[in-house]
């Protein structure tokens, strides 16, 4: 724990390499280093390995074509295995068998994909002309045999399409004489005109309402418009979506309304046929019969070509994916050469953080590297000299201490060498939401659910996740804890989806409750089964379970956990002021540690742990015997020598009082108070034998000086006084300290920086010593009153607590209790009802709530005491992080 406590030392090097053997070093290199830009002045074009770059985005765009396609025919890429076992295989394309690096590797892909890019290309230009065409044939057959249903059944006249309008018409039987021909009248010219001319064609089923409001209103009502839909969807070649359609077909008697239909079909995208005249049946049989074939024939070719592309994409899909961790292996590497500097012919020069331990690992890869490729130049790898850039942050984590410390650093990176709260959150955050969540029953659930996650550890390792299920993996131990936790205070509160647990049998008993009967009447009071104070008078875990039936379980539940809020909040923020007094011996900063460290320290223990101090003082009182040493009894009565005094019993001269005494011998007398029978005597209006009001006690530490009316112990306002001193005088030593020393300092040595730098600020942040007193003024008033308002923050662990705990306890007994004496069916329906809201409200909602507020209570009162969370993170070129993001996780 102490490499999580402090982060890793890095060191700054220097690393001149061939520039033959430099994509070997770096590919060796892995994760080790973090480069430097030493061509800050170059655009990203003008980078000497931008070629390469481009190189790598053009098989990328070629992959996720691959993948796209693959996607069409609803293939899966196959896996290429774990990152890590891909990591130590040596590069190979997987198709010729040979493991080409460097520049031969992306020839030998950049050929091999170009291939297979050209044959997808070609096959799916070739399968849209050919879905065009069957398009086309399976609409003109669907045009003629709904053109033909209709002229047959609905029109009283065949009309003729728009190709056949101009033709002569086919000469009459000798028998068929017309009416107007039997008037006298040119029969032929006549029938002609009384005809109508059509057109026909296919339109969306979607543009089919809007199409006919078109048409209507381009050509007033002047003509006629049926539609037939067809059953079976059009694919649509660019997309390859199902497209519903339908038949149309329009008559009309005008030639500008036939140009107007034209536009409006093109417009719409509505495709036109051409359709011989309907009268002569033999003509549309034989074009019904001949598209028939025709239809077939597109068919077979368009499922071959349907089924060469799909064992193509099938054949593609085995190795995508590893083609692609390939692609972006290269590419880092690429970006990392970019950074480096060619200062002499053949020869590149980089510089960056490493880990201090791995420098001796950084050497050997580059040896090796050179090694490998027989290289008579030799490679350097030497430290480079002070000052350097602001050193990156790095934990060592494992799959426990990730989620963590991933925790802290959503909030802030910690500074380099830094104390991390990482290492305190994970045992104090699942502890606080357990606090504030605390059920036996709802913290099961949530200890099960962490306990199925790692369960399936392994698998989730390997599975690709979404957003939401990455998250809950990568907090798995989290979960894991918070639900431990939930269960350890739910015992403690002995609550059982709020129902109170009686493991141990009470301690109390109610008036007339016997061990057979234990219904009570209401307003009886509970009497201790054993004398106060022995070890027989205290349950033996957590809360006794009769609190729960008790009229007064809020107040004595709503006390107690309020007190414990107050205790766990201080000491959580006295501890984060404790870890800036670390953080000040580790860098040395000795002005921070003697005006700042020890005046804060001063002023938390002064009032806060003072505060701490008088609730456990209280609580290990024996009051009932306090109490009694100042309460007069009568020699002769019942009372007289109770085992709750723990004192010696004494009778008084009963001659000189009124006949009473308190168990010290003290003769009561007529108009005395508590304080002159407390043998104690501390004074006050008590003397000590009543149990003060702690929140009037420390209010009057400051509102009535030296005086305590209600005292626990011997001189408490001499103390009270001490340490309220203490506090007012730790202010001004906290607010102008600091500053002076540094101001004298920097007008005594004006040249000299470093021993300046000795009290952690930096005089170039600071124009003078108005600046620092503003500085520092903002940093004391941020103390002083966060202790203040922190420690009325830290009551949300005591209001959640109480919150879960009302609403599991009305849930149970408006939803279960309630049903439970009408029938069955009621208690089920009870139970269902029950169960919903306890899943929905409690074990969703609340978990959130309760994980939100922990995480305030985190970030906020206990970081800001000591965390700076301006750290830069260690950010090497990690082949294992840059595919994981490419996954989206």
């Amino acid at each position: 724990m102490s490499k999580w406590f402090r982060s890793e030392p890095m060191e700054y090097i220097s690393l001149i390499v061939n520039e033959d053997a430099a994509h070997d070093c770096l590919a060796d290199l892995g994760k080790m280093g973090q480069f430097t830009d030493l061509n800050p002045d170059l655009t990203p074009f003008q980078r000497r390995y931008v070629s390469f770059v481009k190189r790598c985005d053009e098989l990328e765009r070629k992959l996720r074509f691959f993948s796209a396609e693959c996607e069409k025919f609803e293939l899966e890429l196959e896996p290429a295995g774990t990152i890590d076992e891909f990591l130590e295989t040596p590069p190979s394309t997987g198709t010729e068998g040979k493991d080409p690096t460097g520049t031969h590797l992306l020839e030998s892909l950049e050929v091999e994909l170009e291939g297979y890019e050209s044959q997808l290309k070609e096959l799916n230009s070739y399968s849209e002309k050919l879905t065009t065409e069957y398009n086309e044939k399976v609409e003109l057959q669907e045009v003629l045999e709904k053109a033909r249903r209709f002229f047959m059944t609905d029109a009283p006249r065949l009309a003729v399409s728009e190709l056949t309008t101009s033709q002569a018409e086919a000469p009459k039987g000798e028998g068929d004489v017309g009416l107007l021909q039997a008037e006298g009248g040119p029969a032929t010219s006549r029938d002609m005109d009384m005809r109508f001319s059509s057109i026909t064609g296919v339109v969306s089923t979607e543009e089919k309402a809007r199409f006919e409001r078109m048409i209507f209103r381009a050509t007033r009502g002047n003509c006629y418009v049926r539609f037939a839909p067809i059953k079976q969807p059009i694919t649509d070649p660019e997309t390859g979506q199902l497209i519903e359609k339908c038949v149309f077909i329009v008559f009309y008697k005008s030639l500008s309304i036939e140009n107007k239909l034209k536009k409006i079909c093109d417009a719409f995208d509505a495709h036109r046929y051409s359709l011989p005249d309907m009268d002569d049946a033999a003509s549309v049989d034989k074009m019904l019969t001949e598209n028939a074939q025709e239809l077939v024939d597109s068919r077979t070719v368009l499922l071959k070509n349907q089924d060469t592309r799909f064992r193509l994409c099938q054949m593609l899909s085995k190795s995508t994916e590893k083609w692609t961790w390939i692609v972006l292996r290269e590419k880092s590497i690429y970006h990392s050469l970019n950074q480096f500097k060619a200062d002499v012919s053949g020869m590149l020069r980089g510089e960056g953080w490493v880990i201090a331990e791995s420098v001796d690992d950084v050497r050997d890869a580059v040896n090796k590297a050179h090694a490998n490729m027989d290289m008579a130049m030799p490679s350097l790898v030497d430290h480079v000299a002070q000052p350097w850039p602001t050193p990156p942050t790095h934990f060592h984590t494992n799959k426990f201490t990730y989620g963590y410390q991933e925790f802290v650093n959503t909030y802030g990176i910690p500074r380099y060498r830094e104390a991390n709260p990482a290492l305190f959150t994970a045992a104090t955050f699942p502890f606080l939401f357990g606090v504030m969540y605390g059920d036996m029953g709802h913290g099961s659930c949530l200890f099960l659910a962490g306990s199925y996650l790692l369960w399936n550890e392994k698998a989730n390792d390997k599975a690709r996740l979404g957003e939401m299920a990455a998250g809950m993996h990568a907090g798995r131990y989290m979960i894991f804890m918070m639900g431990f936790f939930a269960v350890y205070a739910g015992s403690m509160y002995n609550e059982m989806f709020a129902l109170g647990l009686n493991f141990f049998g009470s301690r109390w008993r109610f008036e007339g409750e016997t061990e057979s009967a234990h219904s009570v009447k209401s307003g009886a009071e509970a009497y201790q089964t054993a004398q106060y104070g022995t070890a027989a008078s205290v349950y033996p875990y957590g809360l006794d379970p009769m609190w729960h039936v008790a009229a007064n379980e809020l107040l004595f539940v709503n006390s107690f956990k309020m007190k414990l809020s107050v205790i766990f909040g201080i000491i959580q923020m006295f501890m984060g002021t404790c870890l800036k007094g670390s953080n000040a011996i580790f860098f040395g900063e000795r002005l921070d540690f003697f005006f700042e460290f020890i005046p804060m320290v001063c002023f938390a223990l002064s009032l806060f742990m003072y505060m701490v101090f008088l609730i456990f003082f209280k609580w290990c009182i024996n009051w009932n015997s306090r109490m009694l040493s100042a309460t007069c009894l009568d020699p002769q009565g019942d009372t007289w020598g109770s085992s709750d005094y723990k004192g010696v019993w004494q009778e008084c001269d009963q001659n000189a009082g009124d006949g009473t005494c308190t168990p010290w011998g003290h003769p009561c007398v007529d108009g005395e108070t508590t304080a002159d029978r407390c043998p104690l005597g501390y004074g006050g209006t008590t003397g000590g034998c009543q149990p003060p009001n702690l929140i009037t006690t420390l209010i009057n530490i400051a509102l009535n000086i030296g005086q305590v009316n209600e005292p626990l112990y011997k001189y408490q306002g001499f103390v009270q006084t001490i340490l309220l001193l203490i506090a007012v005088v730790s202010v001004p030593v906290l607010l102008l300290a600091k500053p002076c020393f540094l101001s004298r300092k920097a007008s005594e040595e004006p040249e000299t920086t470093e021993e300046e730098g000795e009290g952690g600020d930096d005089d170039d942040e600071h124009g003078g010593f108005g600046e620092i007193v503003i500085h520092q003024a903002i940093e004391t008033i941020e103390f002083v009153l966060g202790m203040v308002s922190n420690t009325a923050s830290y009551l949300r662990l005591w209001a959640l607590s109480l919150a879960h705990s009302e609403l599991a306890l009305v849930f149970w007994q408006k939803a279960m209790l309630s049903t439970l004496n009408i029938n069955w069916i009621a208690a089920y329906l009870g139970f269902g009802v029950f169960a919903a809201v306890t899943v929905g409200v409690l074990l969703m909602m609340d978990v959130l709530e309760c994980f939100l507020h922990a995480l305030r209570l985190h970030w906020v009162e206990f970081q800001n005491k000591f965390f700076a969370a301006d750290g830069v993170r260690f950010a090497p070129y990690s082949f294992k992080q840059v595919i994981k993001e490419s996954q989206g996780g």
